[in-house]
């Protein structure tokens, strides 16, 4: 199943992925695995030991541009939810909304949920690159992340 939804400033994207929620999660968990899955293609490495446990966790992110962003965690239920909110390294976050949301559907089924949210936005500069994430970007991150979790 796949299902798509945006609004003006939401985007919506989920699939069904035939692994174990644990296994999805620890792909999206861990962000030394993102760059392999990013559906964006503008994440470029993170260093290994950054696995999210808790909301309030930073994570940090090489971009393809070169710069690093931190990531905190401002949701997390360990194997079903997770999400955070980007910013420059040592600046306040702008106001978008990265979250995965993993649904069992058996034990060795999972339906998927990314949202891409930016309603508290506010940097007129990032709106261009915000309205360039659209579902079919979504989708590209849940198509790479049930390759890599369905070949495990």
């Amino acid at each position: 199943m796949n299902r798509l939804l945006a609004s003006e400033r939401v985007v919506i994207a989920s699939r069904d992925i035939a692994a174990a929620a644990a296994e999805i999660f620890e792909l999206i968990a861990d962000p030394a695995q993102q760059p392999r899955w990013d559906g964006n293609d503008n994440l470029s490495e993170a260093l290994p030991g950054q696995r999210v446990h808790a909301v309030g966790d930073v994570f940090s992110m090489a971009i393809t541009t070169g710069s690093v962003r931190q990531n905190h965690v401002v949701e997390f239920v360990e194997q079903r939810r997770i999400a955070w909110r980007p910013s420059e390294s040592g600046q306040p976050a702008p106001g978008h909304l990265w979250r995965w949301e993993l649904e069992p559907i058996d034990a060795s089924h999972t339906r998927v949920t990314h949202t891409y949210d930016w309603t508290q936005l506010t940097d007129e500069r990032r709106i261009p690159r915000a309205r360039a994430t659209t579902t079919d970007k979504l989708l590209a991150s849940l198509d790479r992340l049930a390759e890599l979790a369905e070949r495990r």
